[in-house]
């Protein structure tokens, strides 16, 4: 007689932390891509328990205050830890620095690893405004540079999303300025999904 299986279902708190795109503000469904992405992340032998803990208006130096502030509980019992930021576009908005903004990133990966929680970073995606787009440009390429110096997954929806036609009907016809909606949120999915998200989650 063969012995029992002594597998187990792995038991993952996954936290996703930024602002008003990781609500999920403006899509009609109520979805957002955090929503859509988890969905797709489900798999038999995973217990995913799924945090969505975006704020609107929330800079990175807010995010870096609630990943020490609210992560901890949210991760307490968990057999796996697993972070998720998207943060970027309100530090423009603010006034915070480029050089503020890669400190505060650099400071939750650098507090993340050392306490054995990877995290995956998704960079904002372009708005309507030129302008402001090459400061959103600015900060997803330090962004890269930060993640790229700690071997952290990065995913650039800037570029990808740039005078893409179905990006800028969304954020034409958005309700709320500067917010997509169920289209441009899944076209974010459609990149975390496909930048190295099931790799990273281990599904």
């Amino acid at each position: 007689m063969s012995e029992p299986s002594t597998s187990t279902r792995r038991d993952v708190g996954l936290v996703f932390l930024g602002a008003s795109l990781v609500a999920g503000v403006g899509d009609p469904k109520g979805q957002g891509w955090v929503t859509r992405v988890v969905a797709r992340s489900q798999s038999p032998d995973v217990d995913l328990t799924a945090y969505n803990l975006g704020v609107r208006g929330a800079t990175s130096g807010d995010v870096l205050d609630r990943f020490r502030a609210e992560a901890p509980a949210r991760f307490d019992g968990r057999g796996e830890r697993r972070l998720v930021l998207c943060v970027g576009a309100n530090d423009l908005a603010t006034g915070v620095s480029v050089a503020r903004h890669r400190l505060n990133l650099a400071t939750i990966l650098d507090e993340a690893q050392s306490g054995s929680i990877p995290a995956f970073v998704v960079s904002p995606p372009p708005g309507t405004n030129a302008q402001d787009n090459a400061g959103i440009e600015v900060l997803v390429d330090a962004q890269a540079d930060v993640c790229a110096r700690r071997g952290i997954p990065f995913v650039d929806c800037y570029r990808p999303l740039l005078g893409h036609d179905q990006w800028d009907s969304d954020l034409a016809a958005a309700t709320i300025p500067g917010h997509p909606g169920q289209a441009g949120y899944g076209l974010i999915a459609w990149l975390v999904l496909n930048g190295g998200w099931r790799e990273w989650l281990d599904i």
